[in-house]
């Protein structure tokens, strides 16, 4: 009995070495410990023997059974490691449709506004996100004492610099090593001490635009702006002009569109008027250009901020900024490649 036993050990891991196969292993299985395999019979078989045999084969019995299984199982992962790795592809599976990531809906937008300014001759450039308060407020005109510099609105570190709050820091970094004519953009994150809420985020995308020359006039603002709310809104949206201040552009004002919600009929969104806020705007302060070597004298120029969130809302209806944010996958997935 115990040579039978040594014979079914050698025979049953050769076979297992040689298995190529997840079949093949499994197969190797049925046949030795299977319900009917051979090293099962010998098990049942073991009753019939005498004491002192019984022990002797008993023992001998399940130490081969034990080396088998674990044998099986180390021969079974390795195969198995082996599809994972393409080598051993089963053709009959089904395909798997590869996941395909998309642009996030304000990265669309940003890229949209981008390309209908650069069309009329605006270039692209970058500015740091954290700043100095010379660049953040002192050069556009805002005073130590206007409440935009408070801790309670600003993020300040600890080394007494600063998270822009507004992209209009990279106005004053471009006209210090540049002369005029100047047509700029530039947009990328800001950051405020803002609670979160559907409307308000600590962290928001904005996009500056800036023209600077010999005889700009806030006619010329006024036409690219209406340019660009007809681009990016469709051509039969309804501009206008409200005076407002910032104290960085002198006269200022805020372009305001028929809803694009309801299309000027009145609705939540624009509290019932028709018209709702997209951005500021103005000419440019003399004392900023004072602040980077300009002669006001000599040169003007316009500029305009506006808030990409806002913008994106009022373009794909979404009515919760923090929808943005979250990641989830089935909000962003209904937004182009």
């Amino acid at each position: 009995m115990l040579s039978n036993l040594r014979e079914i050990r050698h025979d049953a891991l050769s076979g297992i070495a040689r298995a190529s196969s997840l079949q093949d292993i499994e197969k190797m299985r049925v046949s030795y410990l299977g319900r009917k395999g051979k090293l099962t019979e010998v098990l049942k078989g073991i009753g019939g023997l005498e004491k002192e045999e019984r022990k002797l084969v008993g023992k001998s019995a399940n130490e081969i059974k034990k080396e088998l299984e674990k044998a099986i199982s180390e021969k079974k992962k390795k195969l198995e490691g082996r599809g994972v790795k393409g080598k051993d592809i089963d053709i009959t599976l089904p395909g798997r449709t590869p996941w395909v990531g998309r642009r996030h809906p304000i990265t669309i937008c940003a890229d949209e506004i981008c390309d209908i300014f650069t069309r009329i001759g605006y270039s692209l450039v970058e500015g740091p996100e954290i700043e100095t308060e010379y660049y953040n407020f002192e050069a556009l005109n805002i005073p130590e004492y206007h409440p935009a510099r408070d801790v309670h609105d600003t993020f300040y570190l600890e080394d007494g610099r600063l998270l822009r709050t507004q992209t209009t820091n990279v106005e004053v970094r471009v006209m210090e090593r540049g002369k005029p004519p100047l047509k700029i953009i530039s947009w990328g994150k800001c950051y405020r001490r803002d609670s979160p809420d559907a409307t308000h985020s600590p962290v928001f995308h904005q996009l500056e635009g800036f023209y600077v020359d010999r005889n700009v006039t806030f006619r010329q603002l006024k036409g690219t702006l209406i340019y660009f709310a007809k681009q990016f809104f469709g051509e039969d949206i309804k501009t206008k002009f409200v005076p407002s201040y910032f104290p960085f552009t002198e006269p200022s004002a805020e372009l305001y569109i028929s809803c694009s919600v309801c299309r000027g009929k009145g609705c939540r969104v624009c509290k019932h008027t028709g018209y709702v806020e997209v951005l500021g705007c103005g000419m440019l302060h003399p004392n900023v250009f004072r602040n980077v070597g300009y002669d006001p004298g000599e040169y003007t120029g316009f500029a305009f901020g506006m808030g990409l969130e806002r913008l994106t809302m009022l373009k794909y209806k979404i009515d919760d900024i923090r929808l943005f944010y979250e990641n989830d996958i089935r909000f962003l997935n209904q937004f182009g490649p």
